[in-house]
């Protein structure tokens, strides 16, 4: 199940409340049929506010079916997402379907992982090794000419059904899109996501991706595969170029939201290895000389919520927190896989990935506490904040006298 939204509404009335019952509705239905039927008034209320820039009217219909009715919320989000990601147009008399995708890249570096505007000439070359090593014959795609961390991709559905539209307007009237300006500072991490965002522009009912074309007996993943290498090897000095002084690692690129998702996941694991190699490194001490601290934290308007896991780093013997991580979570089963068996105060069952990760990294000292922690933030930077050996929510400093790249840029 995809996380509740965090921000807390209380009243729900109109559309919202039309919206929630018909979710509802179609996670009762008992065939096909009535399914098809109650999808097709939520797809239409759902795109009626999406045009509108309705925001608080989803959000509040996803907050009251996650509270009163949770086995309708996944119907629900399945369906903004869906609808806020991909739509149709017609240019005189030619219907084009639409799907707003996104080209994730997992980097890790010692050094500033960069973001920003794409020259237009890496730009052009990027659309061809997409279009060519993706894309079905004869569709399109518009790139955005920005690289994105995940700060600054846009932050809601209305958002992100406004930019597919804009986009393709452009792209199919022939009109340059200018970079997106004063986007948000993103947090320097040692790993982190970057996004190429694109617009794909087909024929009405059309394929199109290549894998689509997989004839019986349809080894789709392996069709996937083999388009993914091929983009690898076609964007790898475009990226290169783009990302500066990174090891870097190609995803998929895949429908946006499930894109950035599996993003987020598989960037876990490489940002714990990362933290480590830079510590030992940076300080000049074993990996047996650090420690960590492993802290739930989630909303403070959804108590017993747990939306992330944040592990600070110590120094052996020292309380102060030198470096922190955080792992995000999706799925309810991911806080259990991620720490240890269906408990983390017992250590009778597996051990989760994080302390898996960490010991096959060489620490011996994983400490994990059982509060849960409200999402809080520096005030003056916005890096995260971290748990303690106490539970004190503190920010991450490395020591004083540790080279200038780990105080000074890396949170």
């Amino acid at each position: 199940m995809r996380r509740a939204p965090k921000k807390k509404i209380q009243k729900l009335a109109g559309d919202a409340l039309r919206i929630a019952n018909l979710s509802h509705a179609i996670s009762q239905a008992g065939s096909r049929l009535e399914d098809n039927d109650w999808q097709s008034l939520l797809d239409t209320l759902v795109a009626k506010n999406l045009e509108l820039k309705h925001q608080s009217v989803l959000d509040s219909a996803a907050e009251h079916v996650f509270t009163n009715q949770p086995e309708a919320y996944e119907v629900l989000i399945e369906a903004i997402e869906s609808i806020a990601t991909s739509g149709n147009v017609k240019v005189g008399d030619s219907n084009y379907d639409l799907l707003l995708v996104a080209a994730p890249i997992l980097a890790w570096s010692r050094f500033e992982i960069a973001s920003g505007t794409i020259p237009s000439t890496i730009l052009k070359s990027l659309t061809t090794s997409w279009r060519e090593s993706l894309l079905c014959k004869g569709v399109q795609i518009s790139i955005l000419p920005n690289l994105y961390s995940i700060d600054q991709l846009p932050q809601d559905h209305c958002a992100i059904n406004e930019l597919m539209h804009q986009t393709a307007e452009h792209f199919l009237q022939d009109k340059a899109i200018t970079p997106a300006k004063d986007l948000p500072k993103t947090v320097p991490f040692l790993a982190d996501s970057r996004y190429l965002l694109g617009v794909i522009i087909a024929p009405e009912n059309s394929p199109l991706f290549q894998w689509q074309m997989t004839p019986s007996p349809f080894d789709i993943s392996k069709a996937k595969e083999a388009a993914v290498l091929l983009w690898k090897q076609r964007a790898h000095a475009d990226v290169a170029h783009l990302l500066p002084g990174c090891g870097f690692e190609f995803l998929l690129p895949e429908a946006y939201y499930s894109a950035c998702r599996e993003a987020d996941i598989l960037v876990r694991p490489i940002s714990i290895r990362s933290a480590v190699f830079y510590l030992t490194q940076t300080l000049n001490v074993e990996a047996s000389d650090l420690g960590a601290i492993v802290a739930r934290f989630g909303p403070e308007t959804h108590p017993g919520q747990v939306d992330e896991l944040r592990i600070g780093f110590t120094l052996k013997g020292e309380p102060e927190i030198i470096y922190g991580v955080i792992w995000p979570l999706y799925q309810q089963e991911d806080e259990v896989n991620a720490l240890i068996g269906p408990s983390i105060s017992t250590m009778d069952e597996r051990e989760g990935d994080i302390p898996t990760l960490l010991k096959e990294s060489g620490l011996t000292n994983i400490r994990m506490l059982e509060d849960i922690f409200g999402l809080e933030f520096c005030d003056d930077c916005q890096a995260p904040l971290y748990a303690d050996a106490e539970g004190e929510l503190v920010h991450p400093e490395m020591p004083e006298d540790a080279p200038p790249e780990g105080s000074v840029h890396f949170h």
